[in-house]
């Protein structure tokens, strides 16, 4: 299913999967897509899918619609393609492993990196290259893997994240520009068997978290 990652400044506000043949993106509410972004028209482009192909079509937006930095009125999309809308850049992923059911693709993302609303918003730590593709399209999680949430994924959509349960181990991973630091607030917090104090050490693709010994969680980017 193809996916959009939407972004802004380098960070990443949201990611929505494809499913309808019509998709609307603008900044009216009623839009399948909604960008909080003055730069954004109330109903800027829309995405058009058939037999697996996306195609997007500017509705004579105010500020016009860039794919790989050249204005189009409708196009098709290929793999890695770069949207730009206003301020944001979207992504286009040919294929995505979102699992999403039908009517569930309606997604309100805010202009402000760090928003948590119905986006699901993640940072997202990339550079953009000569043709304004991101490097990197991981989405960084911490992964549980035991405990009553094992199984489940922890965004970590904001600059600080704490995590753990206050009196028994607590943990924070802070996001920094060079990536993802990990350090121990409370209690007996390991990182990768060894114990893990107030100085913050970087988190490596699969590194291992535990917290007072019941919590484990990795590291990793979907």
């Amino acid at each position: 299913m193809p996916k959009m990652i939407i972004s802004v400044d380098g960070v990443v506000i949201g990611q929505v999967a494809l499913a309808k043949e019509r998709t609307t993106l603008g900044r009216r509410a009623y839009n399948d897509i909604v960008i909080d972004n003055l730069a954004v028209s109330g109903e800027h482009a829309v995405l058009h899918m058939s037999d697996g192909e996306v195609e997007i079509e500017d509705l004579n937006s105010t500020n016009g619609t860039y794919v790989n930095a050249l204005a189009i009125q409708r196009q098709a999309l290929k793999d890695n393609d770069v949207i730009e809308v206003g301020g944001c850049r979207i992504h286009f992923r040919a294929r995505s492993n979102l699992a999403i059911g039908p009517g569930s693709v309606r997604t309100t993302l805010d202009e402000h990196p760090g928003h948590s609303g119905n986006s699901g918003s993640m940072p997202l730590s990339s550079a953009p290259t000569e043709s304004g593709a991101l490097v990197e399209l991981g989405i960084p999680v911490l992964r549980v893997l035991s405990g009553v949430n094992e199984g489940q994924d922890v965004a970590l959509q904001k600059v600080v994240t704490t995590i753990g349960k206050p009196g028994v181990a607590v943990a924070v991973v802070t996001r920094r520009r060079q990536g993802y630091v990990a350090a121990g607030v409370e209690g007996n917090v390991t990182l990768n068997g060894l114990q893990l104090g107030t100085e913050a050490v970087a988190l490596q693709e699969r590194d291992v978290l535990e917290l007072g010994g019941a919590i484990r969680m990795q590291f990793v980017r979907i």
